[in-house]
C-alpha cells in the first residue's frame, strides 16, 4: 500500500504541469472546433495532441476520425477508425464499426456494411442507427442478389435463346447446304444422263448409219447381181437357136452344128473380102486415069 503511493506521487511529480495545461486548452479548443463543424481546425489540433504530445484517448481519436469522416477524407478516417473498433468501450466499438459501414456501403461493399453494422449491434444492442443501416443494407443486398438472380437468368435465357438460334442458324445452314448439294448432285446426274444418252445416241446413229451402208452394200450387190442374172439371161436368149430357123435347118435337114460350120466359113470369107477390098484401096491412083 505503501509502496503504491510512492508510486503513485512518483507519477504526479513527473508530469509537467505546463504541458498537462497545454493538453487541456487545446482539447478543449479542438471539441469547440469539432462541435462548431470547423472540422479542419478540429483536425489540426487533434493531430497534434496525438502526434505531437502523445494523447492516446479514444474519446480524441473518435473525434479526430469523425472530422476526417465529415471532410470526406476516407482514408484517413478508415485508419483513425480501425484501431478503435478493438476498443473496450462498447460505445465506441460500436460507433466506429457504425462508420466503417457507412463508409463501405457508399463504395458498394455491401457485404464488408453488412458486417460492420452487425459488430456494431452487437457492440451495442441499443445502436438504432446501427440497426436502421444494417436493415436497409440488408434489403439492398437481398435485392442485389435478386437483381445479380435475375440477370443471371437473363443471361442464361440469352444464352439459351442465343445457343437456340445458332443451332436453328446452323440446322438451316444445313439444310441448306445439303439442298445445295441435292440440286447440284441431280444436276450433275441429268448432265451424267444427257452425256450418256447423247453418247448413246451418237452410238446408236453410228450403228444405224453402218446398217444403213450394209444395207445399201447389199442392195447395190443384189442389184448387181440381177443385173448380171439379166445380162446372163438376155446373153443365153441371145445365143439360143431360134426355133423357125431349127425347123427350117430341120427342113434342109442341116444340122445345126452344121448350119454353124457354114456359118462361120462365110464369116470366114466375109473377113477376107474386106482384107482384100482394104488393101485395094491403099494403092495410089494412077493420075491418068479417072477416079471411077
Amino acid at each position: 500500500m505503501k509502496a503504491t503511493a510512492i508510486l503513485i506521487l512518483g507519477i504526479l511529480l513527473s508530469i509537467d504541469p505546463n504541458k498537462v495545461s497545454k493538453i487541456n486548452s487545446l482539447k478543449a479548443e479542438a471539441k469547440k472546433a469539432y462541435l462548431a463543424g470547423d472540422f479542419k481546425t478540429a483536425i489540426e489540433k487533434y493531430r497534434y495532441l496525438k502526434d505531437s504530445l502523445g494523447v492516446t484517448e479514444e474519446e480524441l481519436a473518435m473525434n479526430l476520425a469523425n472530422s476526417y469522416f465529415q471532410k470526406n477524407d476516407t482514408a484517413n478516417a478508415f485508419n483513425t477508425y480501425q484501431p478503435l473498433t478493438a476498443s473496450s468501450n462498447r460505445k465506441i466499438k460500436s460507433w466506429s464499426n457504425q462508420q466503417l459501414g457507412v463508409m463501405a456501403n457508399r463504395q458498394g461493399k455491401f457485404e464488408e456494411a453488412l458486417n460492420h453494422f452487425k459488430e456494431a449491434i452487437k457492440a451495442e444492442p441499443e445502436n438504432e442507427q446501427a440497426k436502421f443501416n444494417y436493415e436497409m443494407v440488408k434489403k439492398k443486398l437481398d435485392e442485389q442478389k435478386k437483381q445479380q438472380n435475375k440477370d443471371q437468368n437473363k443471361d442464361n435465357k440469352d444464352k439459351k435463346d442465343d445457343k437456340n438460334r445458332d443451332q436453328k442458324n446452323n440446322k438451316d445452314q444445313q439444310n441448306k447446304d445439303q439442298q445445295n448439294k441435292d440440286q447440284k448432285d441431280n444436276q450433275d446426274q441429268k448432265d451424267q444422263q444427257k452425256k450418256e444418252q447423247e453418247k448413246k445416241d451418237q452410238k446408236d446413229q453410228q450403228s444405224k448409219d453402218q446398217k444403213d451402208k450394209e444395207q445399201k452394200e447389199k442392195e447395190k450387190e443384189q442389184q448387181q447381181k440381177e443385173q448380171e442374172k439379166k445380162d446372163q439371161q438376155n446373153k443365153d436368149e441371145k445365143n439360143k437357136p431360134d426355133p423357125s430357123l431349127s425347123e427350117k435347118l430341120k427342113d434342109m435337114k442341116i444340122s445345126e452344128q452344121k448350119a454353124k460350120m457354114i456359118l462361120e466359113a462365110m464369116k470366114n470369107q466375109e473377113v477376107q473380102y474386106l482384107q482384100q477390098n482394104r488393101r485395094k484401096a491403099t494403092k495410089p491412083k494412077d493420075k491418068g486415069k479417072p477416079d471411077w
